[in-house]
């Protein structure tokens, strides 16, 4: 089992930057990639960013140059750079972890960005 809990989000304006933080404990050892996923009110979860356990790394179109997916060791934690956020960036954002077998979300982490 891999449990998942991010932080970092909140409201902020447009133009500004948030750093997401995704924590994961339990079998850690097991997860081959993590990611960032997003929801926005009435729309379906869509990929933002991921990074496999090797370092490489994959953007949604929508965020390439703007949103940065690091981590500081091989799994655990991985972070999600956010810059000149937008509007339509609003959204909760999911920590999702893969394993051979299984996947795993975390709670989310609310991302406002209004004037």
């Amino acid at each position: 089992q891999v449990q998942l809990v991010e932080s970092g989000g909140g409201l902020v304006q447009p133009g500004g930057s948030l750093r997401l933080s995704c924590a994961a404990s339990g079998s850690i050892f097991n997860i081959n990639v993590m990611g960032w996923y997003r929801q926005a009110p009435g729309q379906q979860r869509e990929l933002v960013a991921t990074i496999t356990k090797g370092g490489r790394t994959n953007y949604a179109d929508s965020v390439k140059g703007r949103f940065t997916i690091s981590r500081d060791n091989a799994r655990n934690p991985v972070y999600l750079q956010i810059n000149s956020l937008k509007p339509e960036d609003t959204a909760v954002y999911y920590c999702n972890a893969k394993t051979w077998y299984n996947e795993y979300w975390g709670p989310g982490t609310q991302v406002t960005v209004s004037s």
